[in-house]
């Protein structure tokens, strides 16, 4: 029996509720049993009562996909899909993932940790740049600060008290998925402004194209970049790693920004198209994560 993981406490709840009731759909299609669980504290007791054989987490942001619900089930002895507890804990933390990246020699933009009341009070450093929360995904929380604004923002309470603040990389948004070691492409995410919360999860807030129609020489680079990232940041199964391109300036304007361990699975979501697009159906994908499971690494 496989138990899928959603919901759970972070921000990111609604949008884990969607990618697991997908998910299960889909497992029960590929001919699984299945047993969907809304991840609350109790989460344990819950997991023990049903004792499955294979945990799939559909958990997106902090606890479920930070290296928390990680270290439960590996306590627990139950394997798990996605990556284990170091990888999602550091994927989780922005500032270290990026660290990472630049120990690899992957490009990365201008950024630094700041306390909130030190954002506020003036700005961190020249516009154009961007705040959001080092540990946190799905675009939670991101303020952009515009070149010409004549004052930092104002950060909502909810905000945590020590926030990442980047330089604004301009140019295309593009993603590319990483599964079993293979990059599947890139994808170019067309949208009207930014590629914030509601563009990524409401139907019609984005466009995808993909593969993404790019000179070969930064089309190769997203897909090695991806791969590089997956690797170098420990990474299992399945990873997703998103990159911005300014084309004015060729191979000097691409960077990574993040990569997420637990890709979103909803109906607009970016992997799933990246998998039928290589000819994995939403079912063979969602097989291939739980014949990967392990409860080691």
């Amino acid at each position: 029996m496989v138990a899928v993981l959603m919901g759970g406490i972070s921000a990111e709840r609604e949008v884990s509720l969607s990618s697991g009731r997908m998910c299960a759909a889909a497992l029960r299609e590929a001919g699984y049993p299945v047993v969907e669980v809304d991840a609350g504290r109790d989460l344990p007791h819950v997991l023990l009562k049903h004792s499955p054989d294979v945990v799939f987490n559909a958990l997106h942001g902090r606890w479920g996909e930070d290296g928390c619900v990680q270290g439960v089930l590996e306590w627990l002895g139950l394997s798990y899909t996605h990556s284990g507890v170091l990888a999602s804990a550091l994927t989780m933390d922005k500032e270290r993932t990026k660290a990472v990246y630049r120990a690899a020699g992957l490009p990365v933009a201008e950024s630094r940790l700041a306390a909130r009341a030190e954002v506020e009070a003036a700005h961190p450093m020249a516009p154009p740049y961007v705040v959001k929360p080092y540990n946190e995904g799905s675009s939670v929380g991101v303020y952009l600060v515009m070149e010409g604004a004549n004052r930092p923002p104002r950060l909502a309470a909810e905000m945590p008290a020590t926030v990442m603040v980047e330089a604004y990389a301009p140019g295309r948004e593009l993603t590319v998925s990483v599964l079993d070691g293979r990059a599947l492409t890139v994808t170019d995410i067309v949208t009207d402004g930014w590629y914030d919360y509601d563009a990524k999860y409401r139907p019609g807030g984005s466009r995808h194209v993909l593969p993404a129609e790019l000179p070969k020489r930064i089309f190769d680079a997203c897909m090695d970049h991806a791969l590089t990232a997956h690797r170098v940041l420990g990474c299992r199964s399945l990873s997703r790693t998103d990159f911005r391109w300014d084309e004015a300036r060729g191979m000097e304007g691409l960077v990574l920004l993040e990569t997420n361990t637990q890709p979103g699975m909803t109906p607009t979501s970016l992997t799933p198209e990246q998998a039928a697009h290589c000819d994995i159906s939403f079912p063979d994908l969602c097989r291939r994560l739980v014949e990967d499971a392990s409860c080691d690494r």
